[in-house]
């Protein structure tokens, strides 16, 4: 295991002193071992990863559920975009996605290759943001992956900052894990004497060694850049250059592009991406010098007060310690990097002495870290909580379990469709069926004229004014009845799926025969389960493109 700071090792003796939240502690573990996943497992697999025994999966699921960080899929637990919160909650206290993502996204379009941005986390580097490009060969790092910073270009960027601990800390590492097995998002490493069960030979180069890596280090050091010429595998190559804060001069994070060696040489970056690059941090720079100090809203407050009637409602399977322990991390955010105990107490509405346990507990967990001025701020650790295999969701994806709610509930098909370019068709992006004789079945990309369809009005309805009168009767009522338009018997009634910005991306709409509903049936009955099902998908849409992009098909 890597070596222990003495924070960490503080925080040790006092979890050892039994002031550690025992369920809370349990409770982060099961998440991480659900991201490591993918994203879902089942509860007998979830009982053989923690070595917890089956009734404790069961409440910590069920507590996680309740919170909407995870939800029970048939015999899987899955985690909900509602998780990705907390790693939202770090992202906005650092606010560097939300000053440098617009530069990174430019640069990323400008030389057509995925660029990030990435900082440091102990003796590796974690994404907090990816522009990347969307070919049949590319990129598949997401915000949220760690890296050991040996086999990366940001790591010995960030290693020319490390002290003497920091090396001790990472020589540990190496040595407890010489293929690198605690880093999921890479392949595994040989170790210097080879192993033929892994397939890349490449990954035992000696320039992964420790020596090659120091020489690496006091290379950046002098040229302010750095390269990774395969060191994660084969044919991946990047370049990265330091954006440093202006207020220290230190390391603020580390900004990338990458490619592979099909188009660029490790040697060829030097020369044909470089210097944008550069060009592009310089101007990164100067968005952190000129940024306006944050404007917080008014601070949380009671973010933990719900957990109470929770638990007088679910009795025993709901484990309270921990869903008070994970409202702690919400507390932070824009403006609050930095929280007292007092202050994390009030936003939680927690006792002090809970919210010091929690505080103690996330400290020893390494999602926390304690400042000299008696302050608390967040780790990019809390991205291991969820982060990563949900940043690179879609909208069909969020839509699809609640779509399927909906039909259960109704017992009618639903659909989620979007406007084609031109404007004049939409095209269907999921669904869910019904086991109806009679019933509606259209097929994920299949396309229809958007002017005769309840999913096409409503779209159409968010257009520029001025609209037709039949348009702007949408707009004002907030959706759209089609009554055998399209085709006899079919009757349908569809509600816009709106993002952050209050745009309608998507519609959603129940169909059914003119048999089975009379169309103010539609409008008492569906209607109101309709609006419901699209303010749960934008809840999660709204989440999850806080700070990642989510395509809308």
């Amino acid at each position: 295991m890597p070596a222990k700071s003495a924070t960490a090792l503080d925080a040790d003796a006092r979890v050892e002193a039994g002031e550690a939240v025992g369920p809370l502690l349990r409770g982060v573990g099961v998440l991480r071992r659900l991201t490591e996943a993918g994203g879902t497992l089942s509860p007998s697999a979830l009982e053989r990863v923690t070595g917890l025994a089956r009734s404790t999966v069961d409440r910590i699921t069920a507590t996680l559920s309740r919170m909407g960080y995870v939800r029970l899929d048939g015999r899987d637990v899955v985690l909900t975009p509602g998780v990705m919160e907390l790693g939202n909650a770090y992202l906005a206290a650092l606010r560097l996605p939300a000053l440098l993502d617009a530069r990174a996204d430019a640069l990323a379009d400008e030389l057509d290759e995925s660029v990030s941005l990435a900082v440091a986390d102990l003796d590796g580097i974690r994404f907090i943001h990816q522009a990347t490009r969307r070919r049949a060969m590319s990129v598949s790092f997401r915000i949220g992956d760690l890296l050991p910073a040996e086999r990366t270009a940001p790591g010995p960027l960030f290693a020319t900052e490390w002290t003497g601990p920091d090396w001790t800390r990472w020589r540990a590492r190496r040595a407890a894990d010489p293929t690198d097995a605690t880093f999921p998002a890479v392949p595994a490493r040989q170790t210097p004497t080879g192993d033929p069960t892994l397939s890349d030979p490449a990954l035992s180069s000696p320039a992964l060694s420790d020596s090659a890596f120091a020489e690496r280090v006091e290379r950046a050091r002098r040229e302010g850049f750095a390269v990774d010429d395969q060191l994660i595998e084969p044919g991946l190559v990047a370049v990265s250059v330091p954006v440093r804060d202006p207020g220290t001069g230190r390391l603020a994070c580390v900004a990338s592009v990458v490619s592979h060696t099909s188009r660029h040489s490790a040697a060829g970056l030097r020369t044909s991406l470089l210097p944008r690059l550069r060009t592009a941090v310089t101007a990164m720079e100067s968005d952190l010098r000129t940024a306006p100090p944050p404007e917080p809203g008014p601070p949380p407050s009671g973010l933990a007060t719900w957990t109470t009637a929770s638990k007088h409602q679910l009795g025993r399977d709901f484990v309270e310690s921990l869903a008070r322990g994970l409202t702690v991390p919400a507390a932070f955010g824009e403006g609050r990097s930095a929280l007292s105990l007092t202050e994390v107490a009030r936003a939680t509405g927690l006792a002090r002495a809970t919210a010091r346990r929690a505080l103690l507990t996330h400290e020893h967990l390494g999602l926390v870290r304690a400042l000299p001025d008696r302050t608390f701020a967040l780790t990019p650790r809390v991205l291991d909580l969820g982060f990563p295999p949900l940043s690179r969701t879609t909208l069909p994806r969020l839509a699809e379990p609640h779509l399927r709610a909906l039909t259960d509930r109704l017992h009618e098909p639903t659909a989620l469709a979007v406007l084609t370019a031109d404007g004049t068709e939409i095209q269907y992006t999921a669904g869910a069926g019904t086991s109806r004789v009679l019933t509606v079945r259209i097929t994920v990309g299949a396309r229809l004229p958007a002017a005769a369809t309840s999913l096409g009005r409503v779209l159409l309805a968010d257009t520029t004014s001025p609209l037709p009168p039949p348009l702007a009767e949408v707009r004002a009522q907030g959706y759209a009845l089609v009554d055998e338009e399209l085709e006899a018997g079919l009757r349908s009634i569809a509600v816009p799926v709106r993002d952050r910005s209050g745009r309608a991306v998507a519609a959603l709409n129940v169909a059914t025969h003119a048999a089975r509903r009379t169309p103010d049936a539609c409008v008492r009955e569906v209607l109101p389960a309709l609006r419901t099902t699209a303010d749960r998908i934008q809840r999660d849409l709204h989440t999850a493109s806080r700070f990642t992009h989510v395509p809308s098909c």
